[in-house]
């Protein structure tokens, strides 16, 4: 093997490669050090200015003055190791040590003009903190209501779409987040929104509010107020004003800028005696900062170097132990692979570990196994088919000798006797096809809708004279009307091969009988007889190929052995199951299990 193509010398060149690059970034990293350490300290800076922001910008949303904030200025005092003052318009202290008059303001506190760049709350293009809830909030009796009634409204919907989540706005208000609009209203989504007492007077007065400021500008339509401040346009609007006798019009909508200015407005209006007052906020600098310098002197130049040959010694010296150790197992399963295309069926390497090259040298050991068992089955195989086409064929054959040699006479008898013999050898053949679709992965199946108990009839008319020519009742039970998605050419088939073989082992007098059911989502059919059974130690062969309860090999009982398997091909291929119990002397019974829908 060339030295370039060495797994080796490949792992080599690689380990130096990484060394080289890992030696350059350390370099780098080192004279980057510095500076990303003052990065990060002025990202953590950014990160608490806007915690301090944002938390003093909830309190006042939520109080309706600055008294008791000292406590809470203290802790995010501590938590950030700043110091931080508030003061009114005039500067007067609210709360913290005073700041002098030149000193200029961090930002603004009022959670009706909130600063978006700073907040990490969602107040929208109104820049209210959406925690200013004022007298919107719901009482805790309505927020109990409203909790079970969304429950209720979730429900009816994830019972026919799974999808869906319950979300609460800051007023206590739930709403149902994720579904479609046909299902909220199927499911009355709509009640969640109903503006009732003592929250329905400021709606009101809120609507009236935008409405004048709208009329204000000019003639337009009234607006009309959701819960969660959404507008509409309520139908069948006239203009207010028009003169005696002028045909009615329709006012102009107004512009959505318009009504957002004028709700803006009306909310700042109706909130303002609910929040605490404008302050100004002062934040102080952080108490240390970073060096950004970073001396690469001489020393520190041999000290890098130093480092750089030990860590490139190592690496050599890890990466030619570990690609000695990689490389003697992959000899190994190479000519093992040789020996094994060879022939050579006992080979087999030693598992040494559970890393990747134990797992594939389990993986190679496994694939020996398989491929020994395939090639043993495929022996016994081409031995069953051909002892069961031979003995068809050296009926054929004899008989056609007899009548060379003026033995016997190409009478009826005769000609009936070849073509039974031939109809045998046809149906070997066709079975052996069969099953070499299924083992190919082409057994398709062509669904559609089925009614199982027709096909079952189907299936008992075909069979109910050779059932009568051998003295055994035939019949067929369907538990109500069952119908199911499923390929009816192939179902009768298998139906039909379970229903010949009890018939083949049922003596005169017995019964075989269909009965059909729904059990869940799956159709369970039974061919159930009273024939001679099968003995427990035979019943997990019962689907093997060439396999027969009747080891003579007489066809008139024993069968080819290949229509059972054949069976649970085509029932495996609807995704279907089979089963058999049995007991000797009493009967069998062969279950097949498929789904309703095909898949």
């Amino acid at each position: 093997m060339a030295a370039r193509r060495s797994l080796l010398v490949r792992l080599l060149g690689g380990a130096v490669l990484i060394a080289l690059c890992s030696i350059a970034a350390t370099a780098w990293l080192a004279a980057r050090s510095t500076t990303v350490a003052i990065q990060e300290q002025q990202g953590q800076a950014l990160a608490d200015d806007a915690k301090i922001y944002n938390t003093l910008l909830e309190y006042a949303a939520t109080h309706r003055s600055w008294d008791g904030v000292d406590p809470l200025l203290d802790e995010l005092s501590k938590s950030t190791n700043r110091q931080i003052s508030l003061s009114k318009r005039d500067r007067t202290p609210i709360a913290g040590k005073p700041v002098p008059p030149s000193r200029k303001q961090s930002a603004a506190i009022y959670p009706l003009q909130v600063d978006s760049a700073l907040t990490a709350a969602e107040a929208g293009g109104d820049q209210i903190d959406p925690h200013v809830v004022g007298p919107f909030a719901l009482t805790r009796e309505q927020k109990s209501r409203y909790n079970m009634l969304a429950k209720r409204v979730l429900k009816c919907i994830q019972d026919d779409t799974g999808l869906g989540k319950i979300v609460v706005d800051p007023t206590g208000r739930p709403r149902i987040e994720g579904a479609a609009p046909y299902f909220l209203d199927r499911c009355l989504a709509s009640n969640l929104n109903v503006i009732e007492a003592p929250q329905l007077k400021y709606y009101e007065r809120l609507q009236k509010d935008v409405n004048t400021c709208l009329t204000a500008r000019g003639s337009v339509a009234l607006i009309k107020l959701q819960a969660d401040l959404s507008w509409t346009i309520p139908s069948g609007q006239l203009s207010p004003v028009r003169p005696a006798g002028a045909p009615k019009v329709v006012p102009p909508l107004p512009t959505p800028d318009a009504v957002e200015n004028c709700l803006l407005s009306a909310r700042r209006t109706m909130l303002t005696p609910y929040v605490a007052p404008l302050a100004l906020l002062f934040v102080s600098a952080p108490g240390s900062s970073a060096s950004a310098g970073f001396d690469l002197s001489a020393a520190n130049q041999k000290r890098i170097a130093g480092v750089a040959a030990a860590i490139l010694g190592i690496t050599v010296l890890i990466t030619v132990l570990g690609g000695i150790r990689l490389v003697q197992p992959l000899r190994a399963l190479t000519k093992a692979s040789r020996q094994m295309s060879g022939g050579d069926e006992k080979i087999r390497v030693k598992v040494r570990g559970q890393d990747e090259i134990g797992q594939l040298s389990l993986a190679f050991n496994e694939l020996a196994d398989s491929r020994a068992t395939t090639e043993s089955l495929r022996r016994a195989m081409v031995s069953d088919i051909a002892h069961e086409l031979r003995t068809p064929l050296s009926n054929i054959r004899g008989w056609l000798e007899a009548v060379e040699d003026g033995v016997a006479q190409p009478d009826e008898a005769f000609i009936a006797s070849l073509s039974e013999e031939a109809a045998l050898l046809q149906h070997i053949i066709d079975d052996l096809r069969d099953l070499a679709t299924a083992d190919a992965g082409n057994l398709r199946i062509h669904p559609e809708r089925v009614y199982l108990g027709l096909l079952l009839d189907q299936v008992v008319a075909t069979y109910l004279s050779q059932a009568e020519h051998a003295e055994i009742t035939l019949s067929s039970a369907t538990d109500g009307d069952i119908e199911l998605d499923a390929d009816p050419v192939r179902l009768r088939q298998a139906i039909g091969n379970l229903v010949a073989n009890a018939l083949r082992f049922t003596p005169a007098g017995g019964t075989v009988t269909l009965k059909a059911r729904r059990e869940g989502p799956e159709v369970v059919i039974d061919v159930i007889d009273t024939g001679a059974g099968i003995a427990p130690e035979d019943l997990p062969k019962v689907f093997d190929r060439f396999w027969r309860a009747e080891q003579s090999r007489n066809r008139h009982t024993g069968g080819s052995g290949l229509g059972l398997p054949i069976v649970r091909s085509l029932i495996e291929a609807h995704q279907g199951t089979t089963a058999v119990t049995s007991t000797l002397d009493a009967g069998s019974t062969f279950t097949l299990r498929l789904p309703t829908i095909a898949p």
